[in-house]
């Protein structure tokens, strides 16, 4: 009977989850409210092509995709981009997030302080896979897809906030003082990158933060609550259960009371889902398991991370007691600015690092390419979705420099 247990436990868990997964399942949220504040097609990224800047903007991209950085090894890109900014007339700090990776902060003269920033990460998820330029079936242009790692997530918006930034410099519309870029590592894993910018000494009235949003301005994104599960057995000889306690029958059961946990949602945000990421345990097939490991990610739509934390705690350790929940982090939903005309709106659900930089500013969240092929082996995107995300970015930046503080 018991060497039967992990069977059962397995089947309960796949059926929970199925279970789940049919309740938490939406539409991406993106395909909600998307009329343009201007009553039109998004006119405020609408661009000439090409425009006189796609060499060097698809030059810079394909520069910054071609260097592997994963979260923990972004030197390389980020010399390189310390010496692009500099080669082109910035003045560019370098500040250490944490042991050789460092923050890049770049701006016109000695004007560290400026009204606005620009910003975006350069670490990416998870392997690497290199530039690739592939004929498009939705474009006259035979090489306009561009795929590899980073081509979305994220340098897709380094490369059009940069180039951004250089057009309105060069035409005469900003100066000293009134723009900055951030460059950062570590979103993927952490955000250490962007905390450590709270130690800049920096204040700005507007953040543009650059991510993949379908060249859509964002209303908000769903915040997160992470977390370890750990259950912990006695080890023994697999043909003597009943000497040992199986770590592993208990995560499953952990596992399966988590899957039924009904959580909160809201009209703004849709569901609050749940992903089980990683399990691990055990050491042979003919040994019972001491530990067993499991990681978690929520998306929180609605409620607080505390309040979800605690529904979460309460149904797992009443199906199993000899279980440990470590919760490593928690922020709710996030709403950003999306007062600019001309751009079509959109709630995403993933996150980003706009709760960890500090200050009273505002928030705008914007980027080119399609947030579904990130994270995946088919990431890729359009040129002329780089281009229009310069033509975004020039406006964002355009229109916050002649609001008032």
């Amino acid at each position: 009977m018991k060497s039967t247990v992990t069977q059962m436990w397995v089947g309960l868990l796949a059926s929970s989850i199925a279970v789940a997964a049919l309740r938490d399942t939406q539409l991406p949220l993106q395909d909600n409210h998307q009329t343009p504040l201007s009553g039109s097609s998004s006119p405020a990224v609408s661009v000439a092509s090409p425009p006189s800047y796609s060499e060097n903007l698809v030059a810079l991209h394909k520069s910054l995709v071609e260097i592997p950085s994963i979260t923990g090894s972004e030197a390389n890109a980020t010399a390189f981009l310390r010496d692009y900014l500099r080669g082109r007339g910035f003045t560019v700090e370098t500040q250490q997030a944490a042991p050789c990776r460092d923050n890049l902060l770049a701006y016109l003269g000695s004007a560290r302080q400026t009204r606005v920033l620009v910003t975006s990460h350069i670490d990416t998820v998870p392997p690497f896979w290199p530039y690739e330029r592939r004929p498009s079936s939705s474009s006259s242009d035979a090489s306009d897809e561009v795929w590899g790692r980073g081509t979305v997530d994220a340098k897709g918006s380094v490369a059009s906030l940069v180039t951004a930034v250089e057009q309105l410099i060069e035409s005469n519309t900003i100066g000293s003082g009134d723009v900055a870029i951030l460059v950062d590592v570590g979103e993927e894993r952490g955000g250490e990158g962007i905390r450590a910018a709270n130690n800049l000494g920096l204040t700005w009235e507007t953040v543009i933060f650059g991510e993949p949003t379908r060249l859509k301005l964002a209303r908000g994104h769903k915040g997160g609550l992470g977390f370890n599960i750990t259950a912990r057995g006695i080890a023994g000889h697999s043909g003597y259960p009943e000497l040992g306690a199986n770590a592993i029958d208990r995560l499953v059961r952990g596992l399966t009371a988590l899957a039924a946990v009904e959580l909160p949602w809201s009209e703004a945000f849709g569901n609050t889902t749940l992903n089980v990421g990683k399990i691990q345990g055990g050491v042979a097939a003919n040994v019972i398991p001491e530990l067993a490991f499991a990681t978690v990610s929520v998306r929180v739509a609605a409620s607080s991370p505390k309040a979800i934390q605690k529904l979460i705690t309460e149904a797992v350790l009443a199906a199993e007691p000899e279980i440990e929940l470590d919760f490593t982090y928690g922020i709710g939903p996030v709403t950003t600015d999306y007062d600019v005309e001309g751009f079509e709106t959109i709630v995403l659900n993933y996150g980003t690092d706009i709760p960890g930089l500090k200050g009273d500013h505002k928030r705008y969240l914007y980027g080119p390419g399609d947030f579904l092929v990130t994270h995946s082996d088919h990431e890729h995107l359009h040129i002329s979705e780089l281009e229009q995300a310069v033509e975004g970015y020039k406006v964002l930046i355009t229109e916050s420099l002649n609001k008032k503080e």
